[in-house]
């Protein structure tokens, strides 16, 4: 007779998992970190004239300014995904894509909009994870897995990053005290 089968535990699926998607996670995390800029590239790409006129009333820098900045955040958008995407100057991407935050901050407006800087502020946090692993790689064999001997600059990065990350789901948060916000969240733990 054949030996039975061992009962699957939860480490052992983990591992299983693990195994099978190894190769495909750094891809999709990084696809993660990038897609807020991919889909507003796309957008502004399917929202041409809306997004020229908007600048050019609020700044009232005319038709080719306006043209202009929509191009530039477009491409620079777009060209820095699919860099970072595919793995090719990935240092210049993340800074080309500051500079597109950079630049929104200042042309949205965003600086005195606290929930819009929060987001900025987290995608900057994304990019920066993004540029601590391709600085990271090939260094060591135990990719994201943190060591003593691991540099200073690369730790503050991923720290710096992560911390500003969570900025992205302090936006989720509501805090409004009143009695018809405030009824409902301690009427759903009894429900």
């Amino acid at each position: 007779p054949g030996a039975l089968p061992q009962p699957l535990t939860g480490m052992s699926v983990a591992r299983q998992f693990l195994r099978v998607t190894k190769q495909y996670l750094p891809h999709v995390a990084r696809l993660c970190l990038i897609s807020t800029f991919l889909e507003d590239g796309v957008r502004m790409w399917f929202q041409w004239g809306e997004q020229r006129d908007y600048i050019d009333s609020t700044w009232g820098c005319g038709y080719l300014v306006a043209s202009t900045f929509v191009l530039l955040n477009l491409l620079g958008q777009l060209t820095g995904c699919i860099l970072v995407l595919s793995r090719n100057f990935v240092q210049h991407a993340c800074f080309g894509l500051f500079g597109i935050i950079a630049l929104q901050t200042i042309a949205y407006s965003i600086l005195w909009d606290l929930k819009f800087l929060m987001r900025n502020l987290a995608l900057g946090g994304g990019l920066l994870l993004l540029l601590a692993e391709s600085r990271s790689e090939g260094k060591s064999m135990f990719a994201g897995v943190p060591t003593m001997r691991e540099s200073s600059p690369k730790q503050y990065m991923q720290l710096g990053g992560r911390v500003l990350l969570v900025l992205m789901f302090m936006t989720l948060l509501h805090f409004d005290a009143s009695f018809f916000s405030v009824s409902p969240a301690r009427l759903a733990p009894a429900l």
